[in-house]
């Protein structure tokens, strides 16, 4: 059963920081691209970060460019979302996700193959 565990969500004050963290379970890691979207109430999904491994390659949305970090540690099947600078606009529920790769991650509508149960980010004013 493939399984995406999001955690590290919270609330935090405009300029903060805030790091998530998603375990992968029930695929080969190494050869799904993991990334992250974002959905907010009464918003369409975002695309937000991905890393693929097999292709060495990290992406961002034009929005968290410069201020989101994506990492991921293969031997424990975990990807990190660090999180800078966290704006009032950056509030919404932050989804893990895999697929075959980020194309179909980092865009304007995600469609990944899996996703998870989403992490709540709120960053207030």
């Amino acid at each position: 059963e493939v399984q995406l565990v999001e955690s590290g969500g919270g609330l935090v004050q405009a300029g903060g920081s805030l790091r998530l963290s998603c375990v992968a379970s029930g695929f080969t890691f190494d050869d799904y691209a993991i990334g992250w979207f974002r959905q907010a109430p009464g918003k369409e999904r975002e695309g937000v970060s991905c890393i693929s491994y097999r292709a060495g390659n990290t992406y961002y949305a034009d929005s968290v460019k410069g201020r989101f970090t994506i990492s991921s540690d293969n031997a424990k099947n975990t990807v990190y979302l660090k999180m800078n600078s966290l704006k009032p606009e950056d509030t919404s529920v932050y989804y893990c996700a895999a697929a075959p790769g980020c194309h179909t991650i980092v865009v304007r509508t995600p469609r990944p193959s899996y996703w998870g149960q989403g992490a709540q980010v709120t960053v207030s004013s």
